[in-house]
């Protein structure tokens, strides 16, 4: 399973300001970052790519499951293969196999989503999904890397949580 690349409690740059609850606003777009999402724990804040304006929040909980939220200025339309692109090049390129492209149902509307399978042992299969839907002038990606069908409910109730505050605060 390919882990992600950030630090511990790391803050980079000032694209994040310090919100009530230990949560940090995304100052650009003004989407919060809560501490926690279920048993999600926010380690890391910062700029993923500073000429895209791209900027992420990374989560992980116990048992290697990991969650990351990636926020990016819309120019022009929603295109969600596009944004996720690189990743998919990416994914594929470390082994992972495509199992799953669909849009799913989240928060009340659709989301596109790509699931790779990079591994199995015995019964659990270890998986990436990738999804990205557009809300309000922002492009917003969550990434999950999760161990199925273990981790199948958390893994929705990430992307239902990171979803619905995304329509609430930043549109449709």
């Amino acid at each position: 399973m390919a882990f992600p690349a950030f630090a511990p409690a790391q803050t980079t740059g000032d694209v994040f300001a310090d919100a009530p609850g230990n949560a940090k606003r995304h100052v650009a777009s003004g989407f919060v970052c809560p501490s926690r999402i279920g048993i999600f724990v926010r380690d890391a804040v910062g700029e993923r790519d500073p000429s895209a304006g791209a900027d992420f929040c990374a989560y992980s909980a116990l048992d290697g499951v990991y969650g990351t939220i990636t926020l990016a200025p819309l120019s022009g339309t929603d295109d969600p293969k596009a944004a996720l692109a690189s990743d998919f090049e990416e994914q594929e390129g470390t082994g992972g196999r495509k199992i799953a492209e669909d849009p799913i149902k989240i928060a009340g509307a659709s989301v596109y989503a790509r699931t790779y399978q990079t591994s199995s042992l015995a019964s659990i299969h270890y998986r990436v999904q990738f999804a990205a839907g557009g809300a309000g002038a922002w492009s917003v990606q969550a990434t999950m890397e999760y161990a199925s069908p273990r981790d199948d409910r958390i893994e929705r109730e990430f992307l239902e949580t990171v979803y619905a505050a995304a329509f609430r605060t930043l549109g449709r």
